[in-house]
């Protein structure tokens, strides 16, 4: 097959195109490479700020498009899959539907589905946008509400969403949402990891245990990272002697990872039911994961024997509590350590979660 996958969100399109390309077939990712996070892409498009900046990225768009043709499954990482105002990308993604033969929506990240599923029917327990019956008023939360509720990226999204031949969800939460309103064409697929080099794991307890948060900026509060920070340094100031972290700011990928490999634990995602990129990453080298392992994704899986993730949720002190629990019970680590690497081979693998996507590209494709 011949498959564009277009824009990127934590490697997740370079990951999938390199496995499919393994698989023998024939992918291009297009991307800006996740901005500072510089992931690889074999057509690079990136935007310079400014409007000349602006300007020169739409002509290199308009450029590309041509060239954009004849592909058996466009996949799009989001409804916002280029760096471009919403009210331009409709014609893009109408040119790029009548020059191939199938079209496919991420559930990947934000967009419109999400933020008003969570808001309006407040179906999972907590989440971006709701803890419970209360809705999240904090300004992260109400700026993602206003870029995307009766806006362009609104209408962007669902026309997509209602035009294209599939929608696959990254994430069980993600599907919660896309199931409920296109229930016979969307879909869970895990996110693909690379399992072709995993380091063995070491058995050993720690003596200090340490640990690693991955922040950005401005996306800090929304994710929940500046509260497992905060709870996390308060257990560091009280236990120096048996713990340390270590924090990494807006770093590009290769340097974080290097960072990371050195770590005992990963904090990861305040208010998610099911680890991401990063945490699966982290869990594929026998990294704890302290984030969102709730007992709904790994049913939704099947999965009912490794459950290695140390889940935690929006309220006081959840943090706090599981990291003085594992200061407590370092004995746990080793086994913990195998069960997060055993799980991502088992879910997450790159060429199995490609041979999924395959298969659902040719039952809701055009070309099949």
């Amino acid at each position: 097959m011949r498959i564009l996958l277009i824009g990127e969100y934590s490697n997740v399109h370079a990951t999938l195109g390199q496995a499919l390309k393994t698989l023998g077939h024939d992918v291009t990712v297009l991307s800006n490479g996740d901005f500072w996070k510089d992931y690889p892409r074999d057509i690079n498009l990136e935007r310079r700020p400014g409007k000349i900046g602006g300007l020169c990225y739409l002509w290199k768009v308009k450029r590309l498009l041509p060239q954009l043709r004849g592909y058996d499954v466009v996949q799009l990482i989001n409804p916002m899959f280029l760096e471009l105002k919403a009210e331009r990308l409709f014609s893009i993604y109408r040119t790029l539907r009548r020059q191939n033969a199938s079209m496919f929506l991420g559930g990947f990240g934000m967009d419109w589905y999400w933020i008003n599923t969570c808001r309006t029917e407040k179906h999972l327990r907590y989440s971006d946008f709701n803890i419970g019956d209360t809705l999240r008023t904090d300004p992260c939360a109400m700026e993602e509400v206003a870029d995307w509720c009766g806006t362009a990226k609104e209408r962007l999204n669902r026309m997509i969403a209602e035009d294209c031949d599939g929608i696959i969800c990254g994430l069980y939460e993600y599907w919660t949402c896309y199931s409920r309103h296109f229930k016979m064409k969307s879909t869970y697929i895990p996110f693909p990891i690379d399992c072709s080099h995993l380091p063995a794991i070491t058995h050993t307890i720690p003596s200090r245990l340490k640990v690693f948060i991955g922040i950005n900026k401005s996306r800090s509060a929304y994710k929940g990272t500046d509260i497992m920070l905060r709870e996390t340094q308060s257990v560091v100031a009280e236990n120096q002697e048996d713990m340390e972290l270590t924090i990494a700011e807006s770093v590009p990928f290769d340097q974080y990872q290097h960072l990371l490999d050195d770590s005992d634990v990963l904090l990861d995602q305040l208010y998610s039911y099911t680890p991401a990129m990063n945490a699966l990453m982290a869990m594929s080298k026998g990294i704890l994961c302290v984030g969102g392992g709730e007992p709904e994704h790994y049913e939704h899986l099947g999965e009912h024997r490794l459950h290695p993730i140390i889940n935690v949720t929006p309220e006081d002190g959840s943090v706090r509590s599981a990291m003085e629990h594992l200061l407590r019970h370092k004995e746990d680590i080793p086994r913990l350590r195998q069960e997060s690497q055993d799980y991502v081979k088992h879910h997450h693998d790159a060429l199995r979660v490609a041979e999924a996507y395959l298969r659902f590209w040719h039952e809701k494709g055009r070309n099949r």
